[in-house]
């Protein structure tokens, strides 16, 4: 589906530029293009799609769905979600805005955005191939349940409150709209043209887009600066054997970089091939996809610097727990 993308990055940065896939800089350069244009395209094409289908359809009953009696299904459902998308952690923050815009509750949205880096269906079979059925099918269990967790916490303590201040009025004027057309009989809904609701889709894109863009130069920009600079071998050598204070430590160690979960499956296997225990790992793969860096620049954007501190706390949390049970556990 993304061929294009990494296409393009080739053609520009090998073909035109005329830097080698074997030095540092062209790699990092290949990184940012390619990730760069995919972002871009993800960003204008999911916040037309949503904002079209939300003018479209009735979203109201879905949201009433969602926010009603049914939240934890709803939780569940964000998590699932999140995990059969095939979005890094910045290109879900389209689907975000989105889901904020459509007045969704914010801990559903998180639940998604929390589980849409960890999973996706080649992550999983990479891991089916390189650690078996069992470790995979914990991975994918555990990846939703934290999505699940996250959003559950992430409502009980009014997180809303803490989204900047034009995602908040995005996520208060759906819910009004919801209450409003829930307030008039069934009859008097009017179904918009599609001229109509192409320029709404339009409009919020542009408004959406100018606010962002930006934003994904500077994330983009700094994760490729790091891609690839990490001395081979010094991981391994530094973070112990199976010590409680590797896992914590392994978190903390990839915050600074940047991947995908797909990008980062060739890293747990050179990392467990070198004697890195399999928690350890994970912990580190699941902090380089989900907690990094240039993710928090991105969702700066969309979210207070408190809320950004509650997520940051929640996802090392987690990923430590995870850690830890990985190591221990006899039969992985």
């Amino acid at each position: 589906m993304f061929q294009i993308f990494t296409d393009f990055a080739s053609w520009l940065v090998y073909g035109i530029f005329g830097l080698s896939a074997e030095t540092k800089a062209g790699d990092a350069l290949h990184f940012f293009v390619e990730d760069t244009s995919k972002i871009f395209a993800l960003l204008l094409v999911m916040i037309y799609a949503v904002s079209f289908l939300r003018a479209a359809l009735d979203v109201e009953r879905v949201r009433d769905f969602l926010a009603g009696k049914h939240r934890f299904f709803g939780y569940s459902l964000g998590a699932m979600f999140g995990s059969v998308t095939p979005f890094c952690s910045c290109s879900s923050i389209p689907v975000f805005l989105g889901f904020t815009s459509a007045g969704i509750p914010l801990g559903i949205t998180m639940s998604f955005l929390i589980t849409s880096p960890l999973i996706n269906e080649v992550a999983v079979l990479l891991l089916l191939g390189l650690l078996g059925w069992k470790f995979t099918v914990l991975y994918v269990v555990i990846g939703i349940l934290v999505g699940i967790a996250g959003g559950i916490f992430l409502d009980a303590i009014g997180a809303e409150r803490w989204l900047q201040s034009f995602a908040a009025n995005a996520l208060k004027r759906g819910q009004e709209q919801q209450d409003s057309t829930n307030a008039q009989p069934v009859a008097n809904k009017q179904s918009l043209s599609a001229r109509a609701r192409h320029e709404f889709a339009k409009d919020e894109t542009k408004a959406i887009f100018g606010r962002v863009w930006k934003w994904v130069f500077i994330g983009v920009g700094l994760g490729a600066a790091l891609h690839g600079f990490v001395p081979d071998g010094w991981i391994e050598a530094h973070l112990g054997d199976k010590q409680w204070w590797s896992v914590p430590a392994a978190v903390l160690l990839g915050i600074p970089l940047y991947s995908n979960a797909t990008g980062v499956i060739p890293v747990m296997e050179s990392l467990i091939v070198n004697g890195l225990p399999i928690g350890t790992t994970l912990a580190f793969c699941m902090s380089t996809v989900a907690a990094s860096f240039p993710e928090f620049v991105l969702l700066k954007q969309v979210m207070q610097w408190k809320l950004l501190a509650v997520l940051f706390a929640v996802l090392l949390a987690a990923f430590t727990l995870v850690g830890w049970f990985f190591n221990v556990i006899p039969f992985i």
